[in-house]
């Protein structure tokens, strides 16, 4: 019997540099590296305009369907893999779960300074591509008076979860991240959560 596949799932809220690392850890580990935002970058520009008071012309939930039958189908082959999204609680948990059967998740969850996060998100909002995903949108609400990078609520499974603060660069560094992945317990000044089921918490403030 073949043993089970990896599933490194790289989790944070927006503008937490999720996308950069879940890169760097598959370029590191010779795995594909399937993120949600360039999934859905992809379907934009390749499905023709749509009724947009169709539910099913919704592109986020579209999206979500593809990636996780991407995940579903590499898994099926044997194949590890770094998936990155935000991987929030009440949206996410749903269509990670069925996944435990079949791989090893193990959970990277990112955090950063909110302010870090919010100016990475304004930079990135001139971004061509970055039109579809709504970063205007996000800042808007930041500016009305909401808190959704501090509110973002971490996916609660009962998977080894790593939490990587990307504030300046990566700490614990890459290299400890990528034996975490391969299935290393990393003690890291309290760095290394355990099991992503304990009590979910935002990111620092």
């Amino acid at each position: 019997m073949r043993p089970r596949p990896t599933l490194l799932a790289v989790s944070g809220p927006p503008g937490v540099g999720k996308t950069t690392l879940a890169h760097a850890l598959a370029d590191a580990l010779g795995w594909p590296a399937v993120c949600r935002d360039e999934i859905k970058e992809r379907l934009v520009t390749e499905t023709a305009p749509t009724d947009p008071t169709d539910p099913a012309a919704d592109m986020n939930v579209k999206t979500l369907g593809v990636f996780f039958q991407t995940l579903a189908d590499l898994l099926e082959s044997g194949t590890s893999l770094v998936a990155e999204a935000a991987f929030q609680d009440r949206l996410w948990r749903p269509g990670l779960e069925p996944l435990t059967d079949r791989a090893r998740i193990r959970v990277v969850r990112c955090v950063t300074d909110p302010g870090l996060a919010r100016e990475r998100i304004a930079r990135r909002a001139a971004e061509p591509a970055r039109a579809v995903h709504g970063d205007a949108e996000f800042l808007r609400r930041i500016a009305g008076g909401e808190r959704p990078i501090e509110s973002w609520v971490p996916i609660a499974l009962d998977v080894p979860c790593l939490t990587v603060d990307t504030t300046r660069g990566w700490d614990p560094p890459l290299d400890r991240i990528v034996e975490f992945a391969a299935g290393a317990t990393i003690g890291h000044g309290g760095g290394d959560d355990g099991r992503s089921a304990a009590s979910p918490t935002a990111a620092p403030q």
